[in-house]
């Protein structure tokens, strides 16, 4: 990759003002040799120093050794203070006979790396590379300090009574919070590298009692297959080792909250998180997943079950709706009321469009004031929402462009929609709606159950990490039956079959 460029001559202005033309640059070095002079010429001409301003060298003597040293690292990544109180003031202002140089430093991490190559990739992740005089190895140092923001509040899936803790998009911190929850000699964390030239960082969370050795190859084989030369964040992530990349349905389930990440962790899935990503992966992922929320084993048992009612039926609101108004008022009239039917069609008397076309239109409305909403600045989105909905609601009725009932109908569709909190299967569901809208004003309520039968087959063909996306429900696995409806949590002895766990019972008991 960078063949031609080590093979050309480099000419080096230094801050004094000093040229040194490099001999380092006729060959890519791949181990220190112990001469420091080299190692600093051969740095300056790979970051591009003093040109690169985000990249510094400091050289120092040290103390009572009487050697030369030099610290290399990235400003915009490193706590520069901790260098100079930690490293920099312990080795140059000590008193004492310095006979071993990692003894000698306040640092809480460092080790020894003898190759060049995992030197640059520990400089650009945050760690400060300490070379000295006359040795054949550097000091990889843990320094890494890059900006980003605390832990806060979840803002996609809140709950009532659930902790009130998200991910940031610092990895390190991320892989905190699920461990503080799992205290487990069994947690593991493992790295893959990324990206032919980001070299992004991915770690891979299991519990090596409880995951699937054949899920979680599957997984290791989709990321090291990636062959981009980027892949900034798990989003991106997600939609390289999904199963089917252009289905409408996510395979791939994403949750911002460490408490949920932490609970499929104990029941044998797999996580996979990302700097620079406030999410975290879920691998294998069913439908069930996205239909679930993190309030439901937080509330009571009646509470909760009684939430996933709403959502189950806001689903079927929102799908069908639209559809059924279109098929009854087009070709099934005789399933409604005389005085409804007739309050329908003097609604609709002075309306120039097929109800089709009216609907659509006002759909289309809908879904262009929600995605205005989402884009425009917070403190003005609300405002979009409600008063263009109203403007649009109220001139359309009265400029008889569109019924009242019409108005409505797509209201409630519109409203149901805000319940289904997972933000990937909300878009599945409202896309949907347009293909259960159209089926049925070309066929009435026959199309519409063709179209939820075709629906239900495409569902049932879908796999997640080779598990049927339906499953435990078909095919049928031993599990809590943790589907439509919860359990009591006394009740909820086993873990999800479907996933290969290497034990299914939660039940210490009967464990032991």
């Amino acid at each position: 990759m960078r063949s031609s460029f080590f093979k050309k001559r480099k000419t080096i202005t230094t801050e004094m003002g000093k040229e040194f033309i490099g001999d380092v640059g006729k060959q890519k070095l791949e181990h220190f040799s112990g001469d420091i002079e080299h190692s600093i010429n051969y740095f300056k001409m790979l970051y591009s120093f003093p040109n690169n301003i985000d990249f510094m060298l400091r050289e120092f003597t040290i103390n009572k050794m009487e050697r030369r040293a030099v610290l290399f690292y990235i400003p915009s990544l490193t706590d520069t203070k901790l260098i100079d109180e930690e490293i920099i003031k312990p080795l140059i202002m000590t008193d004492k006979e310095i006979t071993d140089v990692p003894s000698a430093m306040s640092v809480s991490s460092i080790r020894t790396e003898t190759g060049i190559d995992k030197a640059v990739n520990g400089l650009n992740t945050g760690d400060t590379l300490l070379l000295v005089e006359g040795l054949r190895h550097g000091y990889m140092i843990k320094t890494a300090s890059a900006a980003g923001r605390s832990v806060e509040k979840p803002q996609n899936e809140t709950t009532l009574f659930g902790p009130k803790e998200s991910f940031i998009e610092k990895a390190d911190i991320n892989i905190s919070l699920i461990r503080k929850r799992i205290r487990s000699e069994d947690f593991t964390v493992e790295k893959l590298t990324i990206g032919a030239r980001s070299h992004n960082e991915v770690f891979i969370i299991y519990n090596k009692e409880l995951a699937s050795e054949k899920v979680l190859s599957e997984v290791k084989g989709r990321i090291g297959a990636i062959s981009k030369d980027a892949v900034q964040n798990i989003s991106l992530l997600a939609q390289h080792i999904e199963d089917r990349k252009r289905s409408l349905v996510p395979t791939v389930l994403q949750t911002e909250r460490p408490d949920r990440a932490a609970s499929f962790i104990e029941d044998g899935y797999v996580i996979v998180v990302m700097n620079n990503s406030p999410f975290a992966l879920v691998a294998p992922s069913t439908f069930w997943s996205f239909y679930h929320s993190g309030d439901d084993h937080y509330l009571r048992f009646i509470n909760g079950n009684f939430t996933r009612l709403l959502r189950i039926l806001a689903m079927f609101i929102t799908l069908f709706t639209p559809s059924a108004y279109i098929a009854i008022t087009n070709y099934h009239m005789e399933m409604l009321p005389t005085d409804l039917l007739l309050a329908i069609a003097g609604a609709r008397e002075m309306v120039p469009f097929p109800a089709i076309l009216e609907l659509l239109m006002l759909e289309l409305a809908f879904e262009l004031i929600r995605e205005a909403g989402v884009r425009v600045p917070v403190p003005i989105g609300p405002t979009i929402g409600i008063v263009g909905a109203l403007i649009l609601g109220q001139a359309g009725v009265e400029a008889n462009v569109v019924s009242p009932i019409v108005v409505i109908v797509v209201a409630l569709s519109g409203l149901s929609s805000y319940a289904i909190g997972d933000v990937n299967l909300n878009y599945t569901i409202r896309i949907t709606r347009f293909a259960f809208l159209i089926a049925a004003g070309l066929m009435g309520i026959f199309g519409m159950v063709l179209c939820f039968m075709a629906a239900l087959i495409y569902l049932t063909s879908l796999k997640s990490f080779g598990v049927p996306y339906l499953a435990p429900l078909t095919p049928a696995y031993k599990s809590s039956g943790d589907t439509v409806f919860r359990r009591l949590l006394t009740n909820e002895i086993l873990r999800p079959g479907f996933t290969k766990t290497k034990d299914i019972t939660k039940d210490t008991v009967r464990n032991k």
